[in-house]
Parts: C-alpha cells; sequence; structure tokens
C-alpha cells in the first residue's frame, strides 16, 4: 500500500511510503557493471540501466520481481547530471523496473567504490506471502 497523506503535492516518479507483508529480500548497491564486475560505459544514463537490471536480476534469484520493491537509495556523484539526464533516467527506469514507484532516496556523494562508477543503488523488495515460492 502507498503512503501518501491528502494534502501533500503528488510525488512523481517514487512514493513517500510504503506499507508491506511478507518475505523480504535486502539487494546490496548496484553498480553499472556486467556479470564480470566491467563498468559498461562512462555514460550515467547506460550505468543507470545496467545497475537496475542488476538489481532485478539479484531480485529473480529470490523469486522476486521489480513490483515487490519498496525501497531504493540512489548514490550518485553528480546529481546535476542526474538531474539533467532525468527524463532518460526515467525512461530507462520504466523500461527495466516498470511503473512501480517504491519509496526513494537520492544521495550525492564523493565517490563510490567501483572508480567509473557514477551510480550505485541498493534496494528492499517484500514478496507478498501470499505468492507461491515456485
Amino acid at each position: 500500500m502507498i503512503l501518501h497523506p491528502k494534502n501533500w503535492a503528488p510525488a512523481s516518479g517514487y512514493s513517500n511510503g510504503v506499507v508491506a507483508e511478507g518475505r523480504q529480500v535486502f539487494v546490496a548497491g548496484q553498480v553499472g557493471w556486467n556479470a564480470r564486475q566491467e563498468i559498461v560505459s562512462d555514460d550515467f544514463v547506460a550505468q543507470v540501466e545496467q545497475a537496475l537490471q542488476n538489481v532485478v536480476a539479484i531480485l529473480a534469484e529470490a523469486k522476486a520481481r521489480p513490483e515487490d520493491l519498496v525501497r531504493l537509495t540512489w548514490y550518485v556523484t553528480d546529481k546535476r547530471e542526474y538531474l539533467a539526464r532525468s527524463k532518460e533516467v526515467g525512461q530507462v527506469y520504466r523500461r527495466v523496473i516498470g511503473r512501480h514507484f517504491p519509496a526513494m532516496t537520492l544521495v550525492q556523494v564523493a565517490g563510490l567504490v567501483a572508480d567509473r562508477a557514477k551510480v550505485e543503488i541498493e534496494a528492499t523488495a517484500v514478496v507478498p506471502t501470499t505468492r507461491r515460492r515456485n
């Protein structure tokens, strides 16, 4: 269930809060690297897409789906680049995650562990107890 106080302006691209019941899945921060831990590109949006794909791949290991996400924390090295390319980021997000918008936080950091990384995304998902674990 999405939490949104009635008198607040609409949230755009995220939710202010989420209530969920079920099996919890915690995904460590994912950067824009492939299965061989090679950064796929120096392009910010390409790194976002790969990081989101990595989150989805880890969710799949737990029999979870993108719509089970309840929280995403984004760490970026340049918030201006994020803001300038937010339309492209939104397109990539919808392509990989869909139109599901969990609670999100964006933090600008001085750097990330992987030298060429421009974004790192960590996730929390809750798989509903009503879904069978096939």
